[in-house]
């Protein structure tokens, strides 16, 4: 936890950086993957269905704010999200959809439709969410828009994912799923002035696509 810490601290110097190109390499991380790295990345492939709890905080130049996960169902590309905070009178906001495609139910009912996610999220909350590649980075691996970056820690657990000017940090992982690999359990992506931190509490199958 401490080498954890550290690499952090290295990492918020270089919070701003968008390049794939990242040399010298943070100390304490490597490029090298791990020997596991194939075998986990097939094993988290066919962990498509899936429901998760926990909290989402997200930090911007123009404003802030958190919210609670009540539950974020994942079926394949589908993703049916329900969230609850009081900012910006968000309520209970409910987020459904695919990574073209998102259907917007916000507290007072009314429902909003777009092919363009997260610019519907923005303009209706405010919040800037990479959800296009949000879906694969919250289990820990690259997203499938554009090209990226992996950084490993000396124990082989993916640090750092660098992916079209996010940095995604891995700060905790725990096995919330009996026999499976372990899975974050906190992460943080940055872009520019932009942050969105992950907090997961709870994490489970749901049905075909377990492990």
């Amino acid at each position: 936890m401490i080498l954890r810490a550290s690499v952090l601290a290295v990492l918020v110097v270089i919070s701003g950086c968008a390049s794939i190109e990242l040399e010298p390499l943070p100390e304490g991380l490597t490029d090298r993957q791990p020997d596991s790295w194939t075998e986990r990345q097939n094993r988290l492939d066919q962990f498509t269905r899936w429901q998760l709890s926990g909290k989402l905080a997200v930090r911007q130049p123009s404003d802030s704010g958190t919210a609670i996960i009540n539950h974020w169902t994942q079926n394949g590309n589908h993703y049916d999200i329900r969230l609850s905070s009081s900012f910006l009178g968000m309520g209970s906001t409910r987020l459904r959809g695919t990574a073209d495609f998102i259907e917007l139910t916000m507290p007072n009912g009314d429902r909003y439709q777009s092919g363009d996610p997260e610019a519907l999220v923005e303009a209706a909350t405010g919040w800037q969410l990479p959800l296009g590649n949000l879906t694969r980075w919250i289990k820990g691996q690259p997203g499938t828009e554009g090209s990226y970056r992996l950084l490993f820690d000396d124990q082989g657990q993916l640090a750092l994912i660098l992916q079209q000017g996010w940095e995604i940090r891995y700060d905790r992982w725990r096995r919330f799923v009996e026999n499976h690999p372990l899975l974050p359990a906190r992460l943080t992506a940055v872009k520019d002035q932009k942050r969105v931190r992950l907090v997961v509490s709870d994490w489970e199958t749901q049905g075909d696509g377990s492990p």
